[in-house]
Order: C-alpha cells, then sequence, then structure tokens
C-alpha cells in the first residue's frame, strides 16, 4: 500500500477537485473518523480477532484521508420538507424510482476515463481447480495463496483475472464482461482455504481500496467493485471494517457510475444476488445491535457505517425492480431489526429534516417490513386522531358547551334496511370527524360496539355494495377479482364511499374482505399525496398488458395474440383505433385516439393499439368513478406514512396477507367453555392442521368473514372457540363479527371432520335478516 507521504501535494491538489466535483453533483462522503485509529478498532480489539493483522492498513486509510476533511453521509434521496404539500416532487420519493428514472434516461455508453492496460493473467476455471485439488491431496498452498494474493492485490489484478476478455473495454450496461462462473468458484473455494489464504485476500482488497480512492472511477473500477461485494468474507464481522470501507465507496460513486452497477448487478444470479442483499442487511442489523459491541467502533465514530449499508442495498432494490418478474421477492429486502427501534423518530426526522443529509431509513423504505410501516401509519393515524378529539373538546369548552364523550369518535348510525344511504350520508355529514376513532350503532337495536359492530358495519355494506345486482363493479370469474363499471352515472358518490371504507379500515385496522387487481393500489398511489391542484389528475398510472391479465385474462390473452400475429393484421382483423363497450343494452363507440375510426391497426400500430386499449380500459373508460374512490380513501388516510408504501403493502394492509399458518392459529386460539386439552378441541386442531389450503382458506373465511391474515399475523385475529350446547347433530356456527367458531362437542374426530366440512363449504349467505 502507498504511504501518506507520496505525491502529497498531488494528491491534495487531486483531492480538492474531486471535492469540487462531488459537490457539484452532490454526491457526498460520509464523515471519517477524526482519530486515525478509529475505523481500525473493529480490527484491533481482542486477542481473538484473526485479522487484527490489517490494523496498520485501515490506519493508512485515515491518515490519507486526514487531509480531506469531514464530509456529508453518502448521497440519500432526499425529500423537501413535507409540511406543505405543495413542495413535494411528484412522487418517486424512493431510490427504487429514483433508480428507474436514471435508467431510462441515461445513454447506454458514457464517457469514462482511459482504462489502464491490464496485466496479462492466463488461469482458467480448469487450472484453479487444479490447483485447489492439488493443495488439498497435497497440503501445498503456495500455489493457491500466490493467485488469490495476486488477484485480490488491486483492482486491476482482479480485472485481469476476471475479466472475460482483457482487451474489450465492455463499457455498456448490456454487458458487465465479468466472468461470473470464475468469480462464483473462487469465491466459493476461499472459505475452504488455510487462515493466511483468507488473510491475503482481506490484505489486497485494503491495498485495492487504498490505490483507488481518488480520481474518477473507470468501468474496470466499477468491475471490481462488483466483485468484491460477492466476497463471502464479508459474512464475518471481523472484516467489518473492510466492509464498512469497501461500502462508502461504493455508496460515494456518481448516479452514472451507481447506474452501471444496478444494470450488471441484476445479472447476477439468483443465489449471488440474494446473498449480497442478506449479507448487507445483516451489516445493518449488527451495527444497529451487536451482539458483541467491542468488536466494533463506538458508533458515534462510524455514523456512515449504516447509510453506506443502505445506499448500497438501495441499488439491488433499484436492480431488483428492473426485471420481471423480481429476481426476490420486495420482501426479501425487509430488515426485521428495524422493527426494534425507534420507527416513530425515524418518521419524524424523515418529515422534519428531509430537506436536509440527515439519515433515515424512511428514505429507503424498502428496508422497511411492512409490520413496521403498519405500526408507524398506526401510530400517525392515533397521533392525528388524538389532535383531532383534543381540538373537538377544545372548542366545544371554548363555547361554554357540555362536553360530551361522543365527540371524540367517527359516530355512524345506520338502519340495516337503508344501509348505504344512511352510511353515504352520515360519512359525507361527518367529513370532519374521519379521523376520529369509529363506533357503529344500528338503528332500534342495544349494544355498545367494542369492535363487533363495526366488523358487522364493514361487512354487511362490503357485502351488498359489490353484490353484481348494485352494478358498481363488475367481478370477472376468470380472475376471481372485481373492477369498475365503466357505466357513465350522474353521481360518484357511492364510489367514493367505498374509497373512504377502504381507508377507515386501514386506519381502524380492520380487514375487509375485498379481492381487487393489483392495478387497483397501484393507481390508488398515484400520487401517494393528494395534489393541492384539484384539476390535476389522479389514479392514472402507467398500465401494461401483464395487468390485464389480471382482471381480464381472455381480452387480454387476444391482444397478446394480436401481437405475435405474423399475418397481415390490417387485413386479417380488419380493426380500427375504435372500441365498443355496452352500457345499459346500447352499444356505445370510442376513439382510442383522434379519429381513431379512421385509422386502420397494421403491423406497425398495433403495439400502439394495444397500449392504448389497455390504457382505455385501465385508465381512462373508468376515471371518474375511480378519481371518486381515491378521494374518499385519502379523505381518511391522507398521510405522509402512505409514501412509503408499496402498492401490494398497500393490498396487505386493506385485505390482509395470503399466507395461513394454522399452527401459528392454535398457538393463539383462546377457548370458552373448552379447554384446549378437550378430546373436541384435539380432534379439531387434527383435522383442520390436515386440511388443504383451500379449505384451510373455506375455515378462515367461515369464521372470520375473511380468508386473508392481518398483517400482524394469525395472533392479531383473536380468534376464539366457544362452546356450543346444543346437540351433536347440529353444525358448527360462526360469529364473524367477533372471530367465535361455536363448536357443539362432537363424540369423535369422523363426525367432527363431516360437520366442519359442511359447515364451511355451505356458508354462503348471512344470517342477520
Amino acid at each position: 500500500a502507498p504511504s501518506p507521504e507520496e505525491g502529497g501535494e498531488e494528491e491534495e491538489e487531486g483531492e480538492k477537485e474531486k471535492e469540487k466535483e462531488k459537490e457539484k453533483e452532490g454526491e457526498k462522503l460520509p464523515p471519517i473518523p477524526s482519530a486515525s485509529t478509529a475505523a481500525a478498532g473493529g480490527l484491533e480489539e481482542g486477542a481473538k480477532n484473526q485479522f487484527s493483522t490489517f490494523s496498520n492498513f485501515i490506519t493508512t486509510i485515515n491518515q490519507k484521508k486526514e487531509g480531506i476533511g469531514n464530509r456529508n453521509s453518502p448521497t440519500q434521496l432526499v425529500i423537501p420538507n413535507i409540511k406543505n404539500g405543495r413542495d413535494l416532487p411528484p412522487l418517486c420519493l424512493d431510490v427504487r424510482q429514483k433508480q428507474r428514472m436514471s435508467m431510462d434516461t441515461l445513454p447506454q455508453e458514457l464517457k469514462a476515463p482511459p482504462e489502464p492496460s491490464l496485466p496479462v493473467r492466463t488461469k482458467t476455471v480448469k487450472d484453479f481447480q487444479d490447483d485447489m485439488e492439488k493443495s488439498k491431496a497435497s497440503g501445498d498452498w503456495k500455489a493457491v495463496h500466490n493467485f488469490y494474493s495476486t488477484t485480490f492485490d488491486s483492482f486491476l489484478e482482479i480485472n485481469a483475472a476476471f475479466k472475460k476478455d482483457t482487451n474489450s473495454p465492455f463499457n455498456t450496461i448490456e454487458d458487465s464482461g465479468i466472468d461470473a462462473k470464475f468469480v462464483n468458484v473462487v469465491y466459493d473455494a476461499l472459505l475452504n482455504t488455510p487462515q493466511d489464504v483468507q488473510k491475503s485476500v482481506l490484505k489486497g482488497i485494503i491495498n485495492g481500496l487504498l490505490q483507488e480512492w481518488t480520481g474518477p472511477r473507470t468501468k474496470d473500477d466499477l468491475r471490481a467493485y462488483c466483485i468484491l461485494l460477492q466476497n463471502p468474507q464479508f459474512s464475518n464481522t471481523s472484516t467489518y471494517v473492510i466492509y464498512a470501507h469497501l461500502l462508502r465507496q461504493i455508496a460515494a460513486l456518481t448516479e452514472a457510475d451507481h447506474h452501471f452497477l444496478v444494470h450488471w448487478s441484476k445479472k447476477i444470479s439468483q443465489k449471488r444476488f440474494k446473498q449480497v442483499v442478506d449479507r448487507l442487511l445483516q451489516f445493518i442489523s449488527l451495527r444497529l445491535f451487536p451482539a458483541k459491541p467491542e468488536e466494533f467502533p463506538p458508533m458515534v465514530k462510524c455514523t456512515w457505517w449504516i447509510p453506506s449499508a443502505t445506499k448500497v442495498l438501495a441499488l439491488f432494490n433499484a436492480a431488483n425492480s428492473l426485471i420481471s418478474p423480481p429476481i426476490i421477492s420486495y420482501t426479501d429486502f425487509y430488515n426485521s431489526t428495524l422493527d426494534h427501534i425507534d420507527l416513530m423518530e425515524e418518521y419524524h426526522n424523515w418529515q422534519c429534516y428531509g430537506n436536509s443529509h440527515r439519515f433515515s431509513f424512511c428514505q429507503y423504505p424498502f428496508i422497511i417490513s411492512i409490520a413496521a410501516k403498519k405500526v408507524i401509519i398506526q401510530r400517525d393515524s392515533e397521533q392525528q386522531m388524538i389532535s383531532i378529539a383534543r381540538q373537538s373538546l377544545v372548542d366545544k369548552v371554548s363555547r361554554r358547551q357540555k362536553p360530551d364523550m361522543n365527540m371524540l369518535f367517527l359516530n355512524v348510525k345506520v338502519r340495516r334496511t337503508h344501509l348505504v344511504s344512511d352510511s353515504l350520508d352520515e360519512l359525507a355529514r361527518k367529513k370532519a370527524d374521519l379521523k376520529k376513532k369509529l363506533k357503529v350503532t344500528f338503528v332500534g337495536e342495544a349494544g355498545l360496539d367494542m369492535g363487533g359492530l363495526t366488523k358487522e358495519w364493514f361487512l354487511l355494506l362490503i357485502r351488498q355494495i359489490f353484490h353484481p345486482d348494485y352494478g358498481m363493479f363488475t367481478y370477472h370469474k376468470d380472475s376471481q377479482c372485481h373492477w369498475f363499471s365503466s357505466f357513465k352515472c350522474d353521481n360518484y358518490s357511492e364510489f367514493r364511499l367505498v374509497g373512504a371504507l377502504m381507508g377507515l379500515a386501514v386506519y381502524n385496522s380492520i380487514t375487509l374482505d375485498i379481492r381487487f387487481p393489483p392495478c387497483c393500489y397501484k393507481k390508488l398511489l398515484s400520487p401517494p399525496i393528494v395534489p393541492c391542484d384539484h384539476n390535476t389528475l389522479v389514479g392514472i398510472c402507467g398500465v401494461t398488458l401483464d395487468d390485464l391479465f389480471q382482471i381480464m385474462p381472455e381480452l387480454a390473452h387476444g391482444l397478446s395474440e394480436l401481437l405475435s400475429y405474423e399475418g397481415n393484421v390490417e387485413e386479417d382483423f380488419y380493426s380500427t383505433f375504435q372500441v365498443f363497450q355496452e352500457e345499459f343494452g346500447v352499444i356505445k363507440s370510442y376513439n382510442l385516439k383522434p379519429n381513431g375510426d379512421k385509422i386502420p391497426v397494421t403491423n406497425r400500430n398495433r403495439k400502439e393499439y394495444v397500449q392504448l386499449y389497455v390504457d382505455f380500459l385501465l385508465n381512462k373508460s373508468i376515471y371518474k368513478q375511480f378519481a371518486a374512490f381515491y378521494y374518499g380513501f385519502h379523505s381518511v388516510c391522507a398521510s405522509y406514512a402512505l409514501l412509503l408504501l408499496r402498492p401490494e403493502e398497500v393490498e396487505i394492509l386493506v385485505c390482509g396477507s395470503p399466507e395461513l399458518d394454522m399452527s401459528a392459529l392454535q398457538r393463539s386460539t383462546q377457548y370458552e367453555g373448552y379447554q384446549k386439552t378437550d378430546l373436541t378441541i384435539r380432534y379439531f386442531w387434527d383435522v383442520v392442521l390436515g386440511f388443504s389450503l383451500d379449505l384451510q382458506k373455506k375455515l378462515l373465511h367461515f369464521a372470520t368473514g375473511s380468508d386473508r391474515v392481518p398483517v400482524g399475523g394469525m395472533a392479531d385475529l383473536n380468534f376464539k372457540i366457544s362452546k356450543s350446547e346444543t346437540s351433536t347433530n347440529w353444525l358448527p356456527v360462526a360469529h364473524t363479527c367477533f372471530n367465535q367458531l361455536c363448536l357443539p362437542p362432537y363424540k369423535n374426530k369422523k363426525e367432527l371432520k363431516q360437520k366442519l366440512i359442511i359447515g364451511i363449504s355451505n356458508a354462503e349467505g348471512f344470517g342477520l335478516e
């Protein structure tokens, strides 16, 4: 490694130039610990640390950087002060969306510094594997040691070993030029080599980080970073100081360099991709909650560790979002460790300091689990509820009126015989109270709402509104989901009611049995914050043929066939840019573009036709209906916390998760009249755990009104089994409003199974008329 003294003046001038460039780009490095030993602390502490001999290299890193001075945290996606809705950017607030925008706008080839000539290295995968076999057999690891120590000694050597063709530049986003097979073989073998070999690799990486810290990055540098990120040694906490410096350098790269890394990363195999993501998540978790705090430098001296790792993780999230289907599930980016930190402090930091360089996990919402997001939304909701209730109380007292406890709630009074109209009137009349805690009363019926009446109101209302005869929504049997009816009408207030119902459900932690396609939730977040300008279009999002497949698979299949048709489209299909829809028995025509009825669909313009047709079906033809639905939802759920959510997560908050865990339900079930050791209960769980998934869903739907699970899991259902003193000839009965199953004491397992299956398979209708 070069010493701090070599080329001091030239390096200082280079650093100043770099500083100016970075400031222009807004890409700033995190602060470097002022004490030269701070970053090395994790390697120096403890005699057991196997890599402690490298502390001098880390010290050199810090000495070389002291001339640079402290800098701000790595580039973060910053949102402006969000106290005023007018200051908000359109909606691309997370790194995933920012990266997606930049992918489309940056050219495929960018000017880069000239690539230095690489050393000639001719070792192949077969040569390396032969060396490994010989070393294992003989115990002489010299050849392997030489290979590893040479290969990882510098970024140039890494490229010489792993670049597919050292004479080709590989300077496009399409091909990184990395020999992935060779990289995988070398890394897979590394952890099975002696300690001195592994130490030589880490020593070389430190050399590389020192050598490549200054000056503009070449594509060879980016290749080296891409390869080093896959090093399995970074799963070991004793390497975290080196890992942190690697992450810091990658986080501080320009957006153009990040653009290349994102595209190259999406070519990594699923297994390796997930390993890198898991390694980054583990790094963040162990820095937050170290098992052995003495292993790391004090948190105050390495505050840049977590921001750097999160920024690099954001690059992988961006890469994952570019692939359809994604390489790994979006849930694989969740870090459940964050469930245990002060999330509201993170949220308030994000709100209050959004336009500064203060780091908050909320700037990178992909890392926050749905359970943690629900906590943020609920607490934000509670604070809004309390604030509005307090204001009502203050207003009452200031007018010298007697306070009434009912003013602290959203009190909805409805008649069962006029459920929809009464609900519509109540919510329209009490717009100012929508953020208060919901309480429902059925006129003419005694009873306090302890949660059961509220759930019953939701169940009855949803069933009535979504009934096909009601005409608001069309049920598509092929996709088993509802979609908005395109029929025109004078008043769309009932669609606003459905939106408000969904908002109230999220606000009051009620899971609804609604079947909307994923596209609906994407539109619901377009944009996630209601625009101040009411002329701005809402609920309009980019839609594709895949979105249509999830709603009308047969029509989508026909359009797909049109796109792949090899004959003459114009002569064989004889279609124009005009579509027809039936409305109340009358066929109406709509042009997809001006004079569309006169423009034939041809082989050349069929892609445009399909895109316009899909956009018409999912956006334009239902605009007024969906806009009313959108405003209804946001009239209740208006919160900056919605900016943290993906469309899939909104669906889970509204409808619950489809993943069932009946064993978890068994553990959390409460009993009334039974003990969990009673024979009938043992029969019940033997039968239920042996059910197919379809029957388990039917049981859940029978007992709770929905076959999905709340965000908090089965425990949040508060499921109860009560003893029914009726004859064992009777079928089980459910009280869905209370998630309660009434079970007669059947004498044997066969009888219980038979009666239970009959009950849950014939449970349509609602016995409350």
